[in-house]
């Protein structure tokens, strides 16, 4: 006649939580990690000793560690966000010597006399010792 036997182990919470399940024939086998008890048919791996001594599975809840675990990690990936942005911000704003220069070049570029010109009296000196010498076709 074959047994069904549970590996029962402990939590960090001090729950037995069935690990694992097998049928045997004979004596029960010898545990190599936690005890081994006989089980009822319907006790499945992951159900936990409840307080009347039988076996069901955990309560959906999230327990105390879980949430401060969650928060710490809201905080983290806040803090992470903003300095992200801070240096986004950073990195597209343009510096202050790159407007000063743009605003510097916007004035030179006023239009200029070209730079073969001369003065009128000075132009028509060079064109009378031109003609002097006859050299203007004039």
């Amino acid at each position: 006649m074959t047994q069904r036997y549970a590996t029962i182990i402990t939590d960090d919470d001090g729950r037995d939580i069935v690990s694992a399940i097998g049928e045997f024939e004979g004596a029960a086998p010898r545990p190599r990690l936690g005890r081994v008890e006989p089980v009822a048919p319907g006790v499945l791996i992951g159900m936990v000793r409840d307080a009347a001594g039988g076996f069901g599975f955990p309560q959906a809840g999230i327990g105390g560690h879980a949430i401060g675990l969650v928060l710490a990690r809201l905080k983290a990936q806040a803090s992470m966000a903003k300095r992200a942005g801070a240096a986004k911000t950073a990195a597209t704003a343009k510096p202050k010597r790159a407007k000063r220069a743009k605003r510097a070049k916007k004035k030179t570029g006023r239009s200029r006399k070209p730079v073969g010109s001369m003065p009128k009296a000075g132009k028509a000196a060079s064109d009378a010792a031109a003609k002097a010498m006859g050299q203007v076709d004039g």
